[in-house]
């Protein structure tokens, strides 16, 4: 279609803003005592209805159908379910303890581990911009590590999960809409039984107050929606591409974290400046493959 690269772009760049304001709704919900347990199972529960609501719409309910009889693609998209489930616990959870910052690393790193997985895993090529981006991402990371006494984990593991599952969807062979309805029902299962024991209890903050409620419950179409215009995103434009605009999330986050009081010592603020460093270098490699490109088509073209 004539139009679809400009539409993905959008949706790409839709994505990444919702999620820089993610961390203030989790937030909202930490203050009124709703734990990050409680909110990854709602999140699950009430991001089928959007998803169905999606699939309906794209008039995909038979493919959904269809996807559920193909194993392999079963057994991708619980892989990715894996990758997103432990990616948004681990979100919820820092941004709720203080280390928004933390998550910002994360983010950041995010393209770059992509890229070196790309390399180990589908033998792709990294040119020498490259690879020195990534040498960049490495140096930040030893010294975070030596500044906080050990590895940054919550970096690490939202980076890894998150640019993992991106992976990973790529290579499934389903639409957005049906990948992400089949991810929210096979997370809405354990998160169900988890909120209806909470219930049960009188542990659970579903009913228990206005806000609350509609903080659970809106919690679903946050979470459904940036992550359909993700997955409808990433199939349909390149790696790069994609991975250039996961930039705007993690520096919404950073300033999020500033703005919050989180301290930014010297050492932290050195190893962000070698991410920063590398996260350019990525950039520009990014756009000097796409002239290379767009020019070699209109050689070919002419």
């Amino acid at each position: 279609m004539p139009g679809e690269p400009r539409l993905a772009l959008t949706a790409g760049i839709g994505c990444y803003l919702i999620w820089g304001f993610v961390p203030l709704v989790f937030q909202a919900m930490g203050r009124l005592g709703i734990s990050p347990w409680e909110i990854l199972a709602n999140r699950t529960i009430w991001a089928v209805p959007t998803a169905l609501v999606f699939v309906l719409a794209a008039g995909q309910l038979p493919q959904v159908v269809a996807a559920f009889r193909q194993p392999r693609v079963v057994g991708w998209l619980a892989f990715s379910t894996l990758l997103i489930a432990v990616n948004w616990m681990t979100f919820i959870w820092a941004v709720n303890s203080g280390r928004v910052l933390e998550t910002s690393l994360g983010y950041y790193l995010n393209p770059l581990l992509s890229m070196a997985v790309g390399a180990l895993v589908f033998r792709e090529r990294i040119d020498r911009i490259g690879a020195v981006s990534i040498a960049f991402a490495v140096v930040g990371v030893a010294i975070q590590t030596a500044a906080i006494g050990h590895l940054p984990i919550v970096s690490l593991t939202v980076a890894l999960t998150f640019g993992g599952y991106a992976i990973v969807r790529k290579q499934v062979a389903a639409e957005a809409q049906t990948g992400l309805l089949m991810e929210c029902l096979m997370l809405a299962v354990p998160g169900l039984v988890f909120v209806l024991w909470l219930q049960a209890t009188g542990a659970g903050h579903l009913g228990a107050s206005l806000p609350a409620t509609a903080w659970l419950v809106a919690s679903g179409p946050i979470t459904a929606g940036p992550l359909l215009l993700f997955s409808w995103a990433a199939r349909r434009m390149s790696f790069s591409v994609m991975g250039f605009l996961q930039f705007i999330t993690p520096s919404m986050t950073f300033c999020l974290g500033l703005l919050q009081g989180e301290p930014l010592t010297h050492a932290r603020a050195i190893s962000f400046a070698f991410i920063w460093v590398g996260v350019a270098l990525f950039a520009y490699g990014a756009w000097r493959r796409a002239r290379i490109m767009t020019a070699t088509i209109a050689e070919v073209a002419g």
